[in-house]
């Protein structure tokens, strides 16, 4: 039942829409999708911090 952040990024970068995820992954929510979105944008804006 796990799935990682990285995991779901690279669905998406890899062009599934986030209904494909959620039908592949049934325990997955919209709100865990944007979940991780929003932890990507949270570790990208610390590497510009700590630059």
């Amino acid at each position: 039942m796990r799935i990682t952040v990285y995991d779901v990024l690279s669905y998406l970068a890899g062009g599934m829409t986030h209904q494909e995820i959620l039908e592949d992954f049934p325990y997955l929510t919209e709100e865990d999708i944007r979940a991780c979105l929003s932890y990507a944008a949270d570790r990208e804006q610390f590497s510009l911090n700590a630059s």
